[in-house]
């Protein structure tokens, strides 16, 4: 790893720990961090939280991070992104899920380990058809709601 890897890796490592373990619980080792702070405030702190997350991801593609990389990375922010919108669940869930602390270890390994190499189909597949599963499984259950409500009105 060159010299410049390492800064921009140093300067990720530091907002990633700001985002998800700089504080501590007081008489607990429980840490949190702003992104679940921000994330109180209804969509404007997800969307802070994620533009943050969005922007570490541009920093590593920018710095030849590996297609597989990003694709992980991305998926770890949009599910903290998805599920953290939820009220209440959601900001325990940034207490608990720290998806900026996953990526950098994500990065660390790849960089450090040379782990996580090559194409991001092998998330981008998978995912695709947890898609497909979840949208024809919704396309059932409509249809069996929707039958079941003209039965009865029939």
């Amino acid at each position: 790893m060159n010299s410049k890897n390492k800064n921009t890796l140093a300067h990720l490592e530091a907002l990633a720990q700001l985002m998800d373990s700089k504080f501590r619980v007081p008489g607990t080792s429980m840490r949190f961090g702003l992104d679940a702070i921000i994330g109180l405030i209804p969509g404007a702190g997800d969307m802070a939280g994620l533009m943050v997350s969005s922007y570490i991801v541009l920093v590593l593609a920018l710095n030849g991070a590996s297609s597989y990389v990003i694709a992980r990375i991305t998926l770890n922010v949009l599910v903290d992104t998805a599920i953290g919108a939820i009220p209440v669940l959601g900001d325990i869930f940034d207490f608990i899920f720290k998806s900026n602390q996953r990526n950098m270890k994500l990065v660390r390994e790849h960089y450090t380990q040379n782990k996580h190499q090559g194409s991001a189909w092998k998330v981008i597949i998978p995912l695709l058809l947890l898609i497909l599963v979840v949208v024809l499984s919704l396309i059932w259950l409509i249809f069996s709601l929707c039958s079941w409500l003209l039965h009865q009105i029939l």
